[in-house]
């Protein structure tokens, strides 16, 4: 009897894993069946060399896209053992995932998946509504279920300490000709299957922005439409910082995203401070944390809006040649 997964299951979830987040929307991800089990790979085309010179990007967006197709089987009835870069001589494969025992999933799995569809980098200012400490709690208890940590920062100090951090790292960032030239190629004015409508970039800054915003080339805001005083601040980390751990952190993200999605809460993420070398070891310092931190999120509640488009799904597939 064949115990593997099918073409169909593949295509199935693959269908839910593209709907996790990357740098700039490039989708830096593939997925194949080989001798029965799904195979999650980076795409080193859609690389960003000017802003991920590392792949850090890259894999945490594949991590975020492993989450996904994780939960996708799951709900199906059919959970998978995942074993993460399985293969010394193929480093672009970051999981394999072959079938485990069957069962129906869990509550908790299938409120996860629900709002997959729904969620969305929300770059637009909040309403000042706090996160109550319950929502809190569930956020961080995400992370921990994919063995990483998350610091929230609450109050004026922690929060503008942070906010130095990250717009000295912009400012480094800005100063580079490739990297803004970089992030211009992925800003889209017309519909795409990719990259950043500048609908959905958020509103362009201004001098009283506490936190940097990337210019996405979005609208100029409406009078009174500042960002939040007080954000909310999540930074999310992982134990080390190998490629592995990269992909772990990817995964704890994306998890981390779908239970603020299920909890009705907006979050955006801010990577600059990540970006810069010497501004996240600045960040780690500032926490006090044993680890490496791995993203940057702000949480709050805000308008509705939706995601980003997608490419087709089997634009990302590499299927099994059938002989004959």
């Amino acid at each position: 009897m064949d115990t593997g997964f099918t073409v169909e299951q593949l295509r199935a979830a693959a269908t839910d894993a593209v709907r996790a987040p990357s740098l700039h929307n490039t989708q830096p991800w593939r997925f194949r069946l080989r001798e029965g089990g799904i195979e999650v790979l980076v795409d080193p085309s859609r690389r960003l060399p000017a802003t991920d010179p590392s792949g850090w990007g890259t894999r945490i967006a594949a991590g975020a896209a492993l989450f996904n197709l994780r939960l996708a089987l799951a709900v199906a009835g059919t959970p998978a053992t995942v074993r993460l870069r399985p293969y010394p001589a193929e480093p672009d494969v970051v999981a394999r995932l072959v079938p485990d025992v069957p069962r129906r999933p869990i509550p908790a799995e299938q409120s996860l998946y629900a709002a997959i569809p729904r969620r969305f980098s929300n770059r637009a200012p909040f309403w000042p509504d706090p996160v109550p400490a319950d929502a809190r709690w569930r956020l961080g208890e995400a992370a921990r279920a994919e063995q990483c940590w998350l610091e929230l920062l609450i109050g004026t100090s922690a929060v503008n300490a942070f906010a130095e951090i990250a717009r000295g790292a912009h400012r480094v960032l800005e100063r580079d000709p490739a990297y803004r030239a970089e992030r211009e190629e992925w800003v889209r004015t017309e519909h795409a299957v990719d990259g950043v409508p500048a609908a959905a970039g958020g509103p362009q800054s201004e001098p009283q922005d506490l936190l940097p915003s990337r210019g996405f080339g979005g609208r100029d805001r409406a009078p009174g439409r500042d960002f939040e005083p007080e954000p909310l601040v999540a930074v999310l980390g992982s134990t080390g910082n190998t490629a592995v751990d990269q992909v772990v952190a990817g995964q704890a993200l994306q998890r981390v995203l779908l239970t603020a999605t299920d909890a009705g809460l907006a979050v955006s993420m801010l990577s600059q401070p990540i970006e810069v070398p010497g501004a996240r070891e600045q960040l780690r310092l500032s926490l006090g944390r044993f680890g490496t931190p791995q993203m940057v999120m702000r949480i709050g509640y805000g308008q509705p809006g939706s995601p980003t488009p997608r490419r087709p799904v089997g634009d990302v597939l590499d299927l099994p040649v059938r002989p004959g």
